[in-house]
């Protein structure tokens, strides 16, 4: 660990998993409170149109370690991850690069890395992985065993089939995962905070399903005041919303949504917004405890999430399209002695994380990102993305702020006017009216899929150019071809 230096501030990224923006208080929700959240975003800047441009858990997670989109990083879905010897080829994670930087590097809680404990760059470790992970025999898994209990599948409550996946935890409060996180933290903030400066990832296993709320956090929600489910519009979406009725019939989940009823999407939304407020209850004790250790002040905080969850919008569940509530995700950054409730309505996307912690901790950003500093904070070379590019197994997707385009695996494509209809419920791709946008888009999508197509096989390149055409030492038989060729 390096040795104090009160002149850099302290690094803190909090991402729960599978978080849209809409539930929470800073961005008009009315049906819950997030005093916590809602004071990062008073007294910081907040991200109206920030979106996740890889809406799956791994391929978001990575994108965010690497700052390289998911066709060049090769993570597109849950069963990818990166190559073991990434570095070799000169691309390092953000913590591998604060690291080197003198941070002390730290992550706690979920991280869905493969193998889970694997360290890319992290020195220390405190891990609650997925819920739906049950048998990770993580630090969450040791410290339930000191306690005489375990992890439960979400088959293992009451009421999970018929309810959809909305259950009461079996577990108390005070062993919720959620809550495990949360006093990690701290424990970490009270314990290494003042050797500093130190870089944390927070990661929260919640709100994800199964939709667990402890029994105290659920009675604080009226179902009366839940907001109602976008309807599916049978044009936009036939073979989308099958694919999502099987992907979820699977073990890990188990649960088969063919018949979705709005009670059954009001009852998982309750469920729902309850965790989210369990999630700013240690959020607040987060806060608590920098003020505690005297590091407020010298701490700067990013909140963001890894995708959103439809909860029942368009007839779906979970995420992995490039509708709204699977793609618009919460971004809050806070720094100390800055102007607060400043509202940013650029586009931004959760790869800019990276570029943003390194940008904040005095680290050179590498030149082979596709991240960038968030604009609105004073650093250098932010700017703002005219066009999010969104990359899946399943689809790709262009979005300039108003005109969405997506395609995907199925056949189906989709082209929307968030202007004019926010909701996403009139595919405009065979208009006639907007014949030049959509051909626009798609011109510029399929430069950015070959761009990326191109770049993800860059450590397998050879030579640049004709570099090699009349190169002596080329034309021997000792010549080695060097490999991987690090990116620049």
């Amino acid at each position: 660990m390096s040795e104090k230096q009160p002149s850099r501030p302290n690094l803190i990224f909090m991402m729960p998993d599978q978080l849209r923006a809409d539930f929470l208080g800073c961005y008009g929700a009315e049906f819950l409170k997030t005093p916590n959240i809602d004071r990062l975003a008073q007294k910081g800047v907040r991200y109206s149109r920030a979106y996740s441009c890889h809406p799956v858990c791994v391929p978001a997670r990575a994108a965010l370690l690497t700052g390289m989109n998911a066709l060049r990083n090769g993570v597109m879905d849950n069963g990818q991850w990166l190559r073991p010897n990434l570095a070799d080829s000169g691309v390092h994670t953000w913590p591998e690069l604060l690291s080197n930087g003198g941070y002390y590097t730290a992550r706690v809680g979920k991280m869905h890395f493969y193998p889970w404990y694997i360290t890319h760059g992290f020195q220390y470790r405190s891990a609650a992985e997925d819920k739906r992970w049950i048998k990770v025999r993580d630090e969450y898994y040791h410290h339930l065993r000191a306690h005489g209990e375990r992890k439960y599948h979400g088959n293992e409550h009451d009421g999970y089939h018929e309810n959809k996946g909305a259950i009461i935890n079996r577990l108390p409060w005070e062993l919720s995962t959620d809550h495990f996180v949360g006093e990690e933290a701290c424990r970490f903030i009270r314990t290494y905070g003042n050797d500093g400066p130190y870089a944390m990832m927070v990661g929260f296993p919640g709100p994800h399903c199964p939709y667990d709320p402890n029994a105290e956090w659920l009675d604080r929600i009226d179902p009366d005041a839940m907001p109602d489910a976008i309807p599916e519009n049978p044009v936009n979406a036939s073979q989308l919303r099958q694919s999502n009725i099987e992907g979820n019939k699977g073990a890990w989940n188990g649960v088969d949504y063919t018949e979705f009823t709005d009670a059954q999407k009001r009852k998982i939304r309750t469920h729902y917004a309850a965790s989210v407020e369990q999630i700013d209850y240690e959020v607040g004790q987060i806060l608590e405890a920098l003020e505690e250790a005297g590091q407020l002040e010298n701490t700067i905080i990013i909140f963001a999430s890894d995708h959103g969850d439809y909860l029942g919008d368009h007839n779906l569940i979970g995420k992995g399209t490039f509708y709204e509530a699977s793609i618009h995700v919460p971004m809050i950054v806070n720094v100390p002695g800055a102007d607060g409730g400043v509202v940013n309505d650029q586009l931004v996307q959760l790869t800019d994380v990276m570029a943003t912690l390194l940008a904040f901790g005095g680290v050179a950003l590498p030149g082979y990102i596709d991240s960038q500093p968030l604009p609105g904070l004073g650093l250098d070379s932010e700017s703002s993305h005219g066009h999010l590019y969104g990359i899946v197994t399943g689809g790709w997707m262009v979005f300039d702020g108003r005109w969405k385009l997506c395609k995907y695996a199925t056949g189906e494509q989709h082209l929307f006017d968030l202007q004019e209809d926010p909701t996403e419920q009139h595919n405009r791709l065979q208009d006639p009216a907007v014949a030049d946008i959509r051909l626009e888009l798609d011109t510029l999508l399929t430069q950015e899929i070959m761009r990326s197509a191109s770049l993800a096989f860059e450590e397998r390149r050879v030579y640049t150019g004709n570099s090699m055409w009349n190169d002596d030492v080329f034309g021997r038989e000792a010549w080695v071809r060097a490999y991987p060729q690090p990116l620049e």
